[in-house]
């Protein structure tokens, strides 16, 4: 569903171009976090201009498990307002649909965050002040993160493996939380999923790569934003996560923006979303007294 995934990207712009303020940054493109089969995976980092807060977003560029590439100029004004609070933001791009599956996907965003705690002291950034952002399956990414993180493996031959997963801090816009009801083969899948080829997942892996399934007493704080009119991951996802963060005692917030649909669509919601994000940051990121 080509013509989706484009849409999603571009309303990501919309959100950002519907913000005011212009923040500057200093931007270093194609950090290499990892090499599989002789590709390199990169990411882009934006620092604020100025009174950098010393937190840091890895943003999950993804639509339909497809993770593009564009000049980081024009990507720029979607971190605008995280800049503007001083986040440094890392732009993280992951091995793509139909090359790569979802929980290929999830591995190398998983990197990600090892590579980033690693080089915290290079980046200029707190490695316990970490949090990810996502939209649709980006939000899906992130929302995995902040369920699974890990302590990393002691003994890996790889120095990254060793550095810890763990985030601070998870804010999830239109997340698919449960694929056992998307893949393919799963009975309630909707027909536009055929249009994802990431979704032709064998149904017994469904399960390992939803972030509902891994809800536990650890998990990082969670600001999941769902619309109301959304015919393609209806909001019904971010209600089935909430009630599992309530049972297992998880900071949350769920907002559900009820005259939207995938692409929280309207400059209200848009300017309520960059608000509510910014706020979960500040909350969870931002040093206590």
């Amino acid at each position: 569903m080509r013509t989706f995934r484009l849409t999603c990207l571009a309303c990501l712009t919309l959100v950002a171009n519907v913000v005011a303020e212009e923040s500057l940054a200093k931007i270093e493109t194609d950090l290499v976090y990892g090499h599989k089969h002789g590709l390199a995976m990169t990411m882009d980092l934006y620092r604020p201009e100025s009174a950098p807060n010393g937190a840091a977003i890895l943003f999950m560029m993804s639509g339909g498990w497809v993770s593009k590439w564009a000049p980081p100029e024009q990507t720029k004004p979607l971190f605008a307002p995280y800049l503007g609070k001083g986040f440094t933001v890392f732009c993280v791009r992951h091995g793509s649909s139909p090359r790569y599956s979802i929980p290929e996907a999830i591995a190398d965003v998983r990197r990600s965050v090892r590579y980033v705690r690693s080089r915290a002291e290079a980046f200029k950034v707190d490695p316990n002040r970490l949090g990810v952002m996502g939209m649709s399956a980006g939000g899906h990414l992130a929302l995995m993160l902040g369920t699974t993180g890990d302590d990393g493996d002691g003994g890996a031959k790889d120095p990254i493996d060793r550095v810890s997963s763990r985030v601070a801090a998870v804010a999830a816009l239109v997340p698919p939380t449960d694929l056992g009801v998307a893949v393919w083969d799963a009975p309630e899948s909707l027909p536009a999923y055929r249009g994802f080829p990431a979704l032709d997942l064998d149904l017994e892996k469904a399960g390992p790569n939803s972030p509902l399934t891994h809800v536990t007493p650890d998990d990082a704080p969670a600001i999941v934003i769902m619309g109301g009119k959304d015919e393609l991951v209806p909001p019904r996802h971010g209600e089935w996560i909430a009630e599992a963060f309530k049972r297992e005692n998880v900071q949350h917030k769920l907002l559900i923006f009820e005259d939207a649909g995938h692409g929280l669509e309207g400059d209200k919601n848009r300017r309520t979303m960059v608000d509510e994000v910014n706020g979960w940051f500040e909350k969870h990121l931002t040093e206590k007294e």
